[in-house]
């Protein structure tokens, strides 16, 4: 399936995005939407581009070709790597407090480790919690801001299988009142909690794959990961 053409209702709207260092191409001629309400999983190869793509949307690289228009009023971002010293004597809520406007920065961050389920560790020093607490905290630092767009790269890597359920099932709940976007290697995981995917391995190919869902899901059936990959690559 070819790349969506872009629209006036997306909140997102990559158009023929290209992207290099050098003369080594990472991302070609890429075009994607992403609508308010999507939960849009990312996935492919490592060195495919997922992580680049995530950059360029947030500004923080610039395409050699193609424009990137991005109409939410906030996105907030929990990079895979976020590097916290875990043997630094921080409160979960000193470091949601670091991404808190300064006028309210004690309500707010509460209000945001409330929202992740981590309202009653706001006084733990960071390095006390589990991999799957301390990403729970770095996705409220984001939270903090009210964004429109959540966008997650790798946020369950390093953490055990039942902190990786929970961190998707807090995704899916944050997806009824924002955009969230998340890069995978977790093919179960995206037929589980994705609406949509794209595949990335240099050019991208989008799949809008909630329609199959729902057909499984009103025959009491299971959608098979084998053929989203089958019709990924087809």
């Amino acid at each position: 399936m070819n790349s969506p053409a872009p629209s006036q209702d997306s909140l997102i709207e990559l158009r023929s995005v290209s992207f290099g260092y050098g003369r080594e191409a990472i991302l070609q001629n890429v075009s994607l939407k992403i609508e308010r309400g999507d939960f849009l999983a990312l996935i492919g190869p490592n060195g495919g581009g997922k992580s680049t793509l995530l950059r360029l949307i947030l500004g923080l690289l610039t395409p050699s070709r193609g424009t990137i228009t991005c109409k939410a009023s906030a996105i907030g971002y929990v990079p895979q790597n976020t590097n916290i010293n875990t043997a630094f004597p921080i409160t979960a809520l000193d470091v949601v407090g670091m991404g808190a406007a300064a006028a309210n920065r004690r309500e707010e961050s509460l209000e945001a480790l409330r929202s992740v389920g981590m309202e009653a560790f706001a006084h733990r020093r960071i390095g006390e919690l589990s991999g799957g607490q301390r990403q729970r905290v770095m996705i409220a630092r984001a939270l903090v801001s009210h964004p429109e767009v959540l966008m997650l790269d790798e946020p369950t890597s390093s953490i055990d299988p039942q902190g990786q359920r929970d961190i998707y099932e807090l995704l899916a709940k944050l997806g009824q009142k924002m955009t969230v976007v998340v890069v995978s290697h977790d093919i179960a995981v995206v037929v589980r909690y994705a609406k949509k995917v794209a595949y990335i391995n240099r050019t991208l190919t989008f799949h809008d794959i909630s329609a199959m869902q729902s057909a499984y899901a009103a025959h009491g059936e299971h959608f098979c990961e084998v053929e989203l990959l089958e019709g990924l690559h087809g």
